[in-house]
């Protein structure tokens, strides 16, 4: 049986065109954040690949939108199987703007774009998170695969108050899209904040039992009303307009002392009595400038540079999902999507290309949930024997690195959160660091972790052991695919013990763990104490919902 929650690691649109793990109108909310580098000068972004660009601006655009082989035959495939008026559109894009960076982007987002049209239900929605950048571009592509009669809302989120930039003015919001599979059956509840106090000040007023009201209109115009055209205690609305309630309401709110009336006991059309303590709120508009951006002091951030806020991710799942719905991010990243799911009780499912991005997540569903992979939610793509663990290194070696420090709950060095390559921590002879608190100081001690995928030999393990000693670290831990020799054995047991004072005990300073003994639980001998990431904040205890996947309730 799926499990209810999925991770998976992989090309998100490989994953997607899966029918063993997507069937049709199988997800009822899609919200994705795909990685573009903004600020990258906007010129570069339309220059021809073939452009000479400085070493500084190619370092600058670290995504993976370049228009290559892997550009050109996505656009292929999207001619050979992409709905014809989706292929018009990239066409005229194509012939518009040429094969550059910015046309790299939209091709790749196209392809992602409709098969995430596929998988959604008809009563479902997608958000795609995105800047001015690109989005008017984006806002085509999307009306050639919805349709533009399921355009819902252009959302503008104000994410900080000032942002400088020379000689334009600041740039402080992002664009979230807003689209549904069918206009007729979308599902959709409005969200709720609190009445600013200007608004209270200039709106309500106070009756003689000190109980806040105002005063809203009876009537509506002649085609938006459900109540009908009729005479109402000596009152008829007028020509254009008619009763926004029906005659019975009517006569309830009256006997309830709930229409205000003129000096002959007319009902006023401004007339209906509404009390502060019944309002739910104001409902929220396409105009968000209430959650700030994840600050660099905020409790919440987690260190990955594109985090967003909780509460963003909140609304859109509180507005268009119900409990036990689908939720997926297709560019989980550090997971925010994946926690609001979670926490508002729905399905979910993440997806990302790096193990880095999952090695994030998993944590963050540990410290706000108590989750853990293989017993309450699925992970997908992951090498899951000492072979498979073998093919991964041979593909990408950063990819292993990022994997297998995971396997022993290390935080990542020399690795862009979000990028897909990456180097030795500062060429220091650092993969990974864990950390960890055991005396009375406070002060986090250090456990320096490398990683080898290929052959290794004893002058590995000397090389660790001077590591340790340079980086004053409380012990080291060397992760390898290969077997270990004799030497080396015999290297690691010389470095002699650290002594916790927290526990009173002895610990290896140097171990060696294979990805064999990783795989089958072992674990690294360490004091418990671990704040290896920085910790998201607990929500609840409760674990996931028992719901299959793909199933209803």
């Amino acid at each position: 049986m799926t499990h209810p929650n999925t991770l998976y690691y992989g090309d998100n649109l490989d994953i997607l065109r899966s029918r063993d793990y997507f069937p049709s109108e199988c997800v009822d909310l899609i919200y994705l954040d795909p990685p573009f580098n903004s600020n990258r000068s906007y010129n570069v972004l339309f220059k021809d690949e073939s452009g000479l660009e400085s070493e500084a601006q190619i370092t600058a655009f670290n995504d993976t939108w370049h228009w290559g082989h892997a550009a050109e035959a996505t656009w292929h495939g999207l001619v050979d199987y992409a709905p014809p008026r989706v292929v018009t559109a990239i066409g005229a894009l194509r012939d518009l703007i040429g094969p550059n960076q910015m046309m790299a982007y939209l091709v790749m987002m196209a392809a992602r774009l409709v098969e995430l049209h596929r998988v959604l239900k008809p009563t479902g929605s997608l958000y795609l998170h995105c800047d001015p950048t690109a989005s008017h571009y984006l806002k085509i592509v999307l009306d050639a695969i919805f349709g533009p009669e399921n355009y819902r809302n252009e959302v503008v989120w104000k994410r900080t108050s000032s942002h400088n930039d020379a000689k334009r003015f600041g740039r402080i919001h992002d664009v979230l899209l807003y689209y549904s599979k069918d206009v007729q059956q979308v599902a959709f509840s409005p969200v709720y904040v609190s009445y600013s106090q200007e608004y209270l000040e200039a709106e309500f007023r106070q009756d003689e039992q000190g109980r806040w009201y105002k005063t809203e209109n009876l009537t509506a115009p002649y085609r938006g009303g459900s109540g009908g055209r009729f005479e109402f205690r000596g009152r008829i609305p007028g020509p254009s307009r008619m009763w926004r309630l029906s005659q019975e309401d009517m006569e309830r709110l009256w006997q309830e002392g709930r229409i205000m009336t003129d000096r002959d006991g007319i009902p006023l059309l401004r007339g209906q009595i509404v009390y502060l303590d019944e309002k739910l709120g104001m409902p929220v508009q396409d105009w968000w400038d209430d959650i700030l951006r994840v600050g660099n002091t905020s409790r919440e951030r987690l260190g990955y540079p594109t985090q967003k806020p909780l509460a963003l991710l909140e609304r859109i799942v509180s507005a268009s999902s119900n409990p036990g719905d689908v939720v997926l991010d297709p560019f989980a990243g550090c997971g925010t999507a994946v926690a609001a799911a979670h926490k508002l009780d729905r399905r979910w499912i993440g997806i990302d290309i790096t193990h880095l991005s999952i090695n994030l997540l998993k944590f963050r569903l540990r410290d706000m949930f108590g989750l853990t992979p293989g017993a309450d939610y699925q992970v997908i793509g992951e090498p899951v024997t000492v072979d498979g663990a073998r093919q991964l290194a041979e593909d990408d070696r950063f990819q292993f690195q990022f994997w297998a420090l995971s396997l022993v709950q290390a935080r990542p060095l020399g690795g862009e959160v979000g990028g897909r390559t990456g180097k030795r921590g500062a060429d220091r002879g650092v993969d990974g660091l864990i950390t960890f608190i055991d005396d009375n100081t406070g002060r986090p001690k250090k456990i320096i972790v490398q990683v080898k995928s290929g052959k290794v030999k004893s002058g590995d393990i000397r090389d660790l052991k001077g590591t340790v000693e340079r980086e004053k670290a409380a012990m080291g831990v060397f992760i390898t695919l290969e077997p270990p020799t004799r030497e080396m054995v015999t290297e690691a047991v010389s470095a002699g013990f650290y002594r916790s004072p927290g526990w009173g005990r002895d610990y290896p300073r140097i171990q060696m763990r294979t990805i064999e003994e990783l795989l089958g639980g072992a674990g690294i001998e360490m004091p418990l104490s671990s704040v290896t990431f920085r910790q998201a904040g607990r929500v609840r205890d409760e674990g996931p919902r028992t719901l299959s996947l793909f199933d209803e309730e």
